[in-house]
C-alpha cells in the first residue's frame, strides 16, 4: 500500500474518532463511526490474502449492523422524547438497543464472535488499531449515556465477557487470537464498572490500550504470529523478550505492575456499591486469562522449545528497538506507585 493512501486512511481514522468523541448529536456521532469503519477496511484487507478479505467482509457486515442499530436506537428515543442529544437518551427500549449496538461494535459477549476472526485475518499493526483506537468512539458513547443504561444487563454481559474471553483463549496457538480474547475479557472489566464509575472505565481503557500497544509493537518487531515462532525468537532480541514477559504479566493484572491498578480500583468501587459477589466472580474469572498470559510469557522466555526436533536459531538482530516500544513498555510496568495521583486525576 502506498504512503499517500496510508496517510489518507490514518487521517480519516483520526477525523472519524474526533467527530464521534466531540459530538452532541446522534447523527454526527454515527457519521464519525461510519468514517472510522470505512477507513479501517483497506488496512485490514491490504495483504489481499483470502483470510484478510474474509476478515474485512466480516468486520464491515458487523459494523454496518451495529451502526444501523445505533441509528434505530437514537430515532426511537427522538420519537418518544423529541431529543437528539446523546446525553438525553432516556427511553428504556432505546437504551437497551444502544447497549447491544455498542457491544456489537466493541465485541462484548454475546456479540463477540466476529472479533477473534477479524483480528486473526489482519496484520499486527491493524490488529493493534482494532484492539485500541477503534474502541475509543463506541466507549465514549457508552460513557456519555452511562447514567441511563441498565446496570443488570451491563453486569451480566461483563461477567460473561470475562468468562468467555478467558475460556476461549486457553486453547489458542495463534498470538492474534489470544490477544483478541484478552481484549474481550478486558472489555468485561470496563463494562462492569461503567454505570457506577464511568471515569474508571476510561482509566481502564487507557491503561489497557497502552499495555496492548506495547505487546503488539513488540510482537511486530519480532515478526511473531504463532506460539511456536515465539519460542524461537529469544535469540533475536533477548532483552526485548524479557520486557515482553513483564508487559504480559502486567496485562494479566499482577501486582506490582501497572495492570493491577485498574483491577484494584474497579474491585474497590464494586465493593463500595454492595456488589461484592460480582467483584468476586469477575476477579476469579480473570484467573482464566492469567493462565494464557502465563503461557505466552513462558513461551517468550523459554530458551529451548520442549521437543527434540532441530530448529533454526534466528540471527541476533542489531537493529535498535523503537523508542515507542521502550516508552510504552516502561509505562506498562512502572505506573503502580503513582496510583494515588492517577486516582485523583480520575
Amino acid at each position: 500500500m502506498n504512503p499517500q493512501a496510508k496517510l489518507v486512511f490514518a487521517l480519516s481514522l483520526i477525523m472519524g474518532t474526533t467527530i464521534t468523541i466531540s459530538s452532541n448529536h446522534w447523527v454526527l456521532a454515527w457519521t464519525g463511526l461510519e468514517i472510522n469503519t470505512l477507513a479501517i477496511l483497506p488496512l485490514i484487507s491490504k495483504s489481499h490474502h483470502p483470510r484478510a478479505i474474509e476478515a474485512a467482509t466480516k468486520y464491515f457486515l458487523t459494523q454496518a449492523a451495529a451502526s444501523a442499530l445505533v441509528l434505530f436506537s437514537s430515532m426511537t428515543n427522538a420519537w418518544h422524547t423529541g431529543q437528539w442529544d446523546i446525553t438525553q437518551l432516556t427511553h428504556p427500549t432505546s437504551c437497551l438497543i444502544l447497549t447491544s449496538a455498542i457491544s456489537m461494535k466493541l465485541g462484548l459477549v454475546p456479540f463477540h464472535f466476529w472479533f477473534p476472526e477479524v483480528l486473526q485475518g489482519s496484520p499486527l499493526t491493524t490488529g493493534l488499531l482494532l484492539s485500541t483506537a477503534m474502541k475509543l468512539p463506541p466507549l465514549t458513547l457508552l460513557y456519555m449515556t452511562s447514567p441511563s443504561l441498565n446496570p443488570t444487563v451491563l453486569t451480566t454481559m461483563a461477567i460473561l465477557s470475562a468468562a468467555i474471553g478467558g475460556w476461549m483463549g486457553l486453547n489458542q496457538t495463534q498470538v492474534r487470537k489470544i490477544m483478541a480474547f484478552s481484549s474481550i475479557s478486558h472489555l468485561g472489566w470496563m463494562a462492569i464498572i461503567l454505570v457506577y464509575s464511568p471515569k474508571l472505565t476510561l482509566l481502564n481503557f487507557y491503561l489497557y490500550s497502552m499495555m496492548t500497544a506495547a505487546v503488539f509493537l513488540t510482537l511486530n518487531t519480532m515478526k511473531v504470529l504463532k506460539l511456536s515462532t515465539l519460542m524461537t525468537t529469544w535469540t533475536k532480541t533477548p532483552s526485548l523478550n524479557a520486557m515482553l514477559l513483564l508487559t504480559l504479566l502486567s496485562l494479566a493484572g499482577l501486582p506490582p505492575l501497572t495492570g493491577f491498578l485498574p483491577k484494584w480500583l474497579i474491585i474497590q468501587e464494586l465493593t463500595k456499591q454492595d456488589m461484592a459477589p460480582a467483584a468476586t466472580t469477575i476477579a476469579l474469572l480473570s484467573l482464566l486469562s492469567l493462565f494464557f498470559y502465563l503461557r505466552l510469557a513462558y513461551c517468550t522466555t523459554i530458551t529451548l522449545p520442549p521437543h527434540t526436533t532441530n530448529y533454526m536459531k534466528q540471527w541476533h538482530t542489531s537493529k535498535p528497538t523503537s523508542p515507542a516500544i521502550a516508552i510504552l513498555t516502561t509505562l506498562s510496568i512502572t505506573l503502580l506507585p503513582i496510583a494515588p495521583m492517577i486516582h485523583n486525576l480520575f
